[in-house]
């Protein structure tokens, strides 16, 4: 499905925000293929910003980024988009576009100039929309369709895009208990392909399913860890979230260990 050629992603020292006015500093992290990196933090702490930033759409304010060893700026658009595909959180058209064409839109980066899409381009597409299970949405109009829907027709987008790293902005954010499940086997799936996935999430237990590196927000700093148990822990979780988080262990039906974590329930009087 996707394309096998390794990316990686490399900040030196790079801060990112928006009009000189800086968000995240001093970050040094490193984004491969065949990994998954899940990112942690508050609403408006700088997931974003910094993806957007590693997409080239926002300029540094300071620091290098590479992209396979070459600056990011020295990249073409094109480049860029065969090499990184993006979902971001919000997926809003006023177009009554088919779902099958908003999916084609992911071939954009491999056509020329004044090409329209071929066979082999419409059958990529077609491989994105089943391998997501979303057929059945295929004729439908996107903006007619659920926020989850939309969620899964623009990850298929990106798919259809065959980049070797994939930047999902909270992914699971509007999906249901099912289609969660099948995000998840999807990405360990694309892994295994060898294709590297940096997501941002507010689900902690996601990171554990996916075996993930864990890059937290911590009092306006990026902390990484290589195992999610390292990070998944009710101090580390206070400290991302500002509040009291209570991890709760379990069991699944195999016996493979579980957890769980939720705002520890106290009365606002007890706060």
């Amino acid at each position: 499905m996707m394309n096998s050629r390794p990316i990686v992603i490399e900040c030196r020292d790079l801060s990112v925000g928006y009009l000189r006015r800086s968000v995240l500093e001093h970050i040094d992290l490193t984004l491969r293929s065949g990994e998954v990196c899940c990112f942690l933090g508050q609403n408006g702490k700088g997931k974003t910003t910094l993806f957007r930033t590693l997409l080239g759409f926002l300029k540094p304010l300071a620091g290098e980024i590479f992209l396979n060893g070459k600056p990011l700026e020295a990249r073409t658009p094109v480049e860029r988009a065969r090499m990184i595909a993006y979902v971001p959180q919000a997926h809003q058209s006023m177009f009554p576009f088919r779902v099958e064409d908003v999916v084609l839109f992911g071939r954009t980066a491999h056509l020329g100039m004044f090409s329209s899409p071929g066979r082999e381009d419409r059958a990529v597409a077609a491989k994105a929309i089943d391998m997501l299970g979303i057929g059945h949405l295929a004729d439908r109009v996107f903006p007619e369709i659920s926020g989850g829907e939309r969620q899964m027709v623009m990850l298929a987008r990106a798919l259809a895009q065959q980049s070797g790293m994939l930047i999902l902005d909270e992914p699971s954010s509007n999906l249901d208990y099912g289609n969660q499940v099948l995000l998840l086997r999807k990405i360990e799936e694309l892994r295994k392909q060898g294709i590297g996935i940096a997501m941002a999430t507010h689900a902690p237990e996601h990171a554990l399913h996916l075996g993930a590196r864990v890059v937290s927000i911590e009092a306006d700093r990026l902390v990484v860890r290589n195992h999610a148990h390292d990070a998944l822990v009710p101090e580390v979780m206070k400290r991302v979230y500002g509040v009291d988080i209570d991890m709760i262990s379990a069991t699944d039906a195999n016996g493979n260990p579980l957890k769980f974590f939720t705002p520890l329930n106290k009365p606002f009087s007890q706060q």
